[in-house]
């Protein structure tokens, strides 16, 4: 089975991931993957702590020669920030006189209820493990899986539609998308320069006034085959696997696949997709894409659109009311170094998760313990597709 998981702290000494269930002969471009983490760290209204990291991936088991060898992968990430952490957070006995507690938790953030929760007198171990620090860790994962998708012909790339109140009218071409991620230099990730400077102006307003923006992501993959996933179960739709991926990733408060709100108010006439038939490529395709690529938990061949919303950052530079932990009384949530704006950022976690899914998808699909037998049983499919 495809699994991942990842570990470490916000500010321990790396963050560690594991993956298991990929198959042999997958080349794997260690610079591919450093480059999605670099992408992480962009986009206008990121903090301090992108400063101070440089992320960059070392990893230390399951591929060798460049390739897979159907073994488990491990990675490191190395925390540059460890070192201004090391007395107060050591990993035997230490100091407590130099632990530095989060007794004021913050509305909005994991505080509260990991305190509560696992019995700690306040919130800083809470903090260090729900930190979205810890997606560095999946979009290394993320970038591997891509690799993986690639072999097939699969693309996953991401925009902004909204920071805030400020929407793009219409929706983004592929081709759109695939230039906008050329650039070295990462604003706010939208592909219409003028909406975008609108965004910016309402992240500088929360900038100016110690408030945090919010705002919407969509992910886009391109080249997937008809009939990943499956209506058969509940747990076996893609539709479902998506959206809870979706949400795990932090501050994500909602998804839409396809066009789920404008759907929802509309008849339903104008909602579903008419079919079509090419006869020269012998080859079914939508009028439209408003269902965003699935129907009936399968994939249909068209675009995966998979939004995310993403609420504002938890940790104001202008605090929310709060209570101590240690006297009860009311008092201004703790600030900690932090982004005003991470939405562009959330855009390139979510393409690792969207990633994770369906490669996922593929491997349960297609099986095999080496690409070549992947890729011979892909091509069956495929012929078995074109000859429907």
């Amino acid at each position: 089975m495809f699994r991942f998981e990842t570990a470490g702290e916000s500010h321990g000494e790396c963050l560690l991931a594991t993956l298991t269930g990929l198959p042999s002969g997958i080349p794997i471009a260690q610079e591919a993957i450093n480059h999605e983490l670099w992408r992480r760290q962009q986009g206008f209204g990121r903090g301090g702590r992108m400063k101070i990291e440089t992320d960059r991936v070392s990893i230390v088991a399951g591929v060798r020669h460049g390739q897979t060898i159907g073994a488990p992968i491990g990675m490191v990430i190395a925390n540059a920030d460890w070192k201004n952490w090391t007395e107060s957070l050591p990993v035997t006995p230490g100091d407590m006189s130099l632990h530095k507690p989060v007794s004021r938790p913050r509305p909005g953030h994991a505080d509260l209820s990991g305190a509560i929760k696992y019995n700690f007198p306040d919130a800083r171990y809470i903090l260090e493990r729900a930190s979205a620090r810890e997606t560095t860790a999946r979009v290394a994962i993320g970038a591997i899986a891509k690799q993986y998708l690639a072999e097939f012909g699969i693309g996953i790339l991401s925009h902004v539609i909204a920071v805030g109140p400020v929407r793009m009218p219409r929706a983004a071409t592929w081709e759109e998308i695939v230039e906008l991620n050329k650039k070295s230099e990462v604003l706010l990730g939208c592909v219409d320069p003028e909406v975008e400077q609108q965004m910016k102006g309402f992240v500088d307003e929360a900038y100016r006034t110690g408030d945090t923006a919010g705002g919407i992501f969509e992910v886009v993959a391109r080249g997937l085959p008809v009939g990943l996933g499956s209506h058969a179960t509940w747990d076996s739709r893609l539709d479902g696997k998506l959206a809870q991926a979706i949400v795990s990733m932090q501050a994500v408060k909602g998804v839409e696949i396809g066009s789920a709100e404008e759907g929802a108010a509309s008849f339903g006439s104008k909602v579903q997709d008419t079919i079509h038939y090419r006869k020269d490529d012998r080859e079914f395709y939508r009028g439209n894409n408003r269902a965003g690529g699935i129907e009936g938990g399968m994939t249909n061949g068209e675009e995966l659109r998979v939004r995310g919303f993403l609420k504002p950052i938890s940790t104001l530079r202008r605090p929310l009311e709060s209570v101590d932990l240690e006297t009860r009384e009311p008092s201004k949530a703790a600030y900690e170094r932090s982004d005003v704006c991470v939405v562009p950022a959330a855009g390139v976690i979510g393409e690792s998760m969207v990633a994770i899914v369906l490669a996922g998808a593929m491997l349960e699909k297609f099986g095999g313990d080496s690409l070549v037998e992947a890729k011979r049983n892909y091509e069956g499919y495929l012929q078995q597709v074109r000859e429907f």
